[in-house]
């Protein structure tokens, strides 16, 4: 599916402010959502209606000539027989602004588009079902424009949208009005959305000469490297062993547990939209949704916690330092499998976004004009000593690194960021150097003992299972605590 193509110096970014809609637009917005959700309901039905169809004139011997005419699945072709169809199925389609229909049809072909790229192997990461049906008391509100009136307005406190007019917001449009006016940012799309019990705008637009800033406060450490954890989401050192930075994990979804606990218990003892009895479905009760809305806000703030977090710590990064050096942690295999035994971990690991990271950190280095170097995923940033690169085992319950060469101990995480470090750096420290298994073309000198033929070097005593449930390797038994290694390598515990 062809996609927009951003111009050379122009950068994509998206501005989002919370509406104060009336309780007339409020209406009116969600009719704009169910009316995507109809539009993407409908066409999905007459896509599976003609895919049956052509399977079963198959099965009888019917021609592949003869075939009832297949639907297309890109977004032109749902729209047609889509434009054939409304008046009859929809008669009300006239009340919305056509971009409504418009976005359940694009959000169709999407889902489409991923599971038949998927199914033949042509899209990355895990597999892709196909697009199911959306129930209007579990899809997200959401609605997308992208032609008509999408605007803020001069006032900087109202933004305007096809049909639904001018909505006050709850907080300043300044940024993206300075940036509009002086020719610098141009709207693409907006997108409304309902998130914890409130509605938001997100306006896609493209930036011009996004530039660093001159006023930024330059770190003396222009290499860093980065170790991820649940218990301290960021350790920053620098290639000279000297640890910048330390920014404990918020947990907020830990802070809020008492809450949603209370909440979640209270919502099992009132009349939901499931009957255990009859096992039949029926209209909740009214404190019961009430309840519901209580729960879907705590977990809103608590997103907008970690968000926040996320997003202070990674622009600090991004501006502040040259080069930054990340691992590349298979956070899916983490948080997989394990059962009751590794929930508490899994739940720690959901809660502390480890995947987020990099992905902030790899637009805002753009932004800023710095670069980020990745390392090679096997990279045993965490067993590896900083200081004479011997590789020694560690359990994941040990937080002080002990290197069997007998060098001084270290923090566990902090040894791991100034291995990272040393991959953005060619500089020499003694007997070490840069590491050379990153992504960038500045990691190329091995150092020390590295990877290579020591990857699978022994601790001298049995320090227990380093993977646990998290490793995918099958091991002998009675020798799991000496060959085994964790899916986690990189040390994001």
């Amino acid at each position: 599916m062809a996609r927009f193509q951003v111009p050379d110096g122009w950068t994509a970014q998206a501005y989002r402010f919370a509406l104060d809609p009336t309780p007339a637009q409020g209406r009116a917005i969600r009719s704009h959502c169910g009316a995507a959700r109809f539009a993407h309901n409908h066409m999905l039905a007459l896509v599976k209606a003609v895919t049956a169809q052509r399977a079963a004139e198959r099965s009888y011997g019917v021609p592949e000539n003869e075939l009832t005419p297949a639907l297309g699945w890109s977004l032109v072709a749902l729209r047609k027989p889509w434009n054939s169809r409304k008046g009859a199925v929809a008669p009300w389609w006239a009340q919305n602004s056509k971009e409504a229909y418009s976005s359940g049809l694009d959000g169709l072909a999407r889902g489409l588009d991923a599971w038949s790229t998927s199914r033949t192997g042509q899209r990355a990461g895990g597999k892709v079902g196909f697009p199911r049906f959306k129930s209007k008391h579990r899809a997200v509100n959401s609605v997308r424009f992208t032609t008509g009136a999408i605007r803020v307005a001069p006032d900087r406190h109202h933004v305007v949208l096809p049909v639904l007019g001018s909505i006050h917001t709850h907080e300043s449009t300044r940024k993206l009005a300075r940036r509009i006016e002086a020719g610098t940012a141009r709207i693409l799309s907006a997108t409304v959305k309902c998130e914890g019990g409130r509605w938001y705008c997100a306006f896609g637009v493209i930036v011009e000469g996004k530039q660093r800033s001159a006023r930024r406060v330059q770190s003396a450490y222009p290499i860093v490297g980065i170790d991820v954890g649940v218990k301290d989401l960021l350790v920053v050192a620098a290639p000279d062993s000297a640890e910048i930075e330390r920014v404990s994990a918020p947990k907020p979804l830990t802070a809020a547990q008492m809450t949603l606990r209370v909440l979640q218990r209270k919502a099992a003892r009132q009349q939901g939209r499931w009957n255990p009895v009859s096992q039949t479905r029926h209209d909740p009760s009214r404190r019961w949704l009430r309840t519901q809305a209580r729960i879907a806000k705590t977990h809103a703030r608590v997103a907008n916690i970690r968000r926040n977090e996320l997003h202070t710590a990674t622009t600090r990064l991004a501006r502040n330092h040259d080069v930054i050096v990340v691992e590349d942690l298979n956070v899916t295999g983490m948080g997989r499998g394990g059962g009751a035994y590794k929930r508490g971990l899994n739940r720690a690991i959901g809660d502390a976004a480890l995947g987020r990271i990099a992905a902030l950190l790899g637009y805002k280095t753009s932004w800023n004009q710095t670069r980020l170097v990745t390392s090679d995923r096997w990279f045993p940033s965490t067993r590896t000593c900083s200081r004479c690169q011997a590789i020694t085992k560690l359990a994941l319950r040990d937080r002080v690194y002990h290197c069997r060469n007998g060098c001084p101990p270290i923090d566990r995480d902090t040894n791991a960021a100034i291995n990272l470090a040393r991959l953005g750096d060619t500089t020499d420290f003694g007997d070490v150097t840069g590491t050379g298994t990153g992504s960038s073309p500045a990691a190329s000198v091995t150092a020390g003992e590295g990877r290579g033929a020591n990857r699978k070097t022994c601790p001298t005593e049995w320090v227990g299972q380093a993977g646990g449930v998290e490793t995918s390797t099958p091991h002998r038994r009675g020798l799991v605590g000496r060959t085994g290694t964790a899916s986690s390598q990189g040390g994001a515990a």
